[in-house]
């Protein structure tokens, strides 16, 4: 896969300003590294891969905020339609740490804002005035109602299509850390893929995974991350996923 990658048309962080898709509608699939490099191989021809840093595979940190008593979670798990998630990112391949506040809407659109902090300030930004200001402006929470919950690791292949009207990221090595109870947790050989497009249209990519019998699945790292790793939350809605991942890898992951 990696022979591919680097066969494939570069794209820069300059390049994907046009479509950075802050406003989006977002299609999830789950498969394993095997069926990726298979993935990767039918896409060379038709997206561009994006390159920082010199590096084609980026390394991505994420630290998850919520509430005391896992209020975002619970607004997930409980199927509500509106609902946030905030976290702080950090891009290892640039050095550069946001702030993000990712809002879901009941048409099933995402909308994305961030602010860029000091990275001295991924595992807690209460202190930053401007920082708290952007959360009490973007988000429905109060900055002194959050706490760091699901550390997130993860290394990321980011593809364009030619036409530049559609991002593709390619999420493996996934692993989770739960900050309030100290256990972790790994994906194994799972990969997320996420469509990212303006609104639902032909996509190139969506034939390709199809024929590789890859299918659409509503999945969230942070709830994954936190059912894994956190065994006081209510975890119902999230099993049948759980044992799906379980399956595809042949590993298991969560006692029963």
């Amino acid at each position: 896969m990696e022979a591919i990658l680097e066969s494939m048309s570069g794209i820069s962080l300059e390049e994907m300003d046009a479509i950075k898709l802050m406003n989006r509608v977002d299609t999830k699939y789950l498969t394993t590294k095997a069926v990726l490099a298979s993935v990767i191989d039918r896409a060379s021809q038709l997206y561009r891969v994006l390159e920082t840093g010199g590096e084609r595979i980026c390394g991505y940190d994420t630290m998850y905020y919520d509430t005391g008593g896992y209020q975002m979670y619970y607004d997930h798990h409980n199927r509500r339609l509106t609902r946030q998630k905030i976290r702080t990112r950090r891009y290892l391949s640039t050095g550069g740490t946001f702030l993000e506040v990712k809002r879901k809407n009941n048409h099933g659109r995402t909308k994305k804002k961030r602010i860029e902090i000091p990275d001295a300030e991924f595992m807690s930004f209460s202190a930053d005035d401007a920082a708290s200001r952007f959360i009490e402006s973007k988000s429905a929470f109060a900055p002194a109602a959050l706490f760091p919950s699901t550390a997130t690791g993860f290394r990321r292949i980011t593809l364009v299509n030619n036409a530049r009207t559609e991002r593709l990221t390619v999420d493996m090595d996934l692993r989770f850390r739960n900050l309030r109870t100290g256990v972790s947790a790994e994906l194994g050989e799972a990969v997320i893929i996420e469509l990212k497009q303006d609104g639902y249209c032909r996509s190139d990519i969506k034939g390709i995974l199809l024929d590789l019998r890859v299918k659409p699945l509503r999945i969230s790292k942070y709830c994954v991350g936190t059912v894994l790793t956190e065994p006081s939350v209510r975890r119902s809605r999230f099993i049948t996923k759980i044992r799906m991942i379980e399956k595809l890898t042949n590993t298991k992951l969560l006692k029963r």
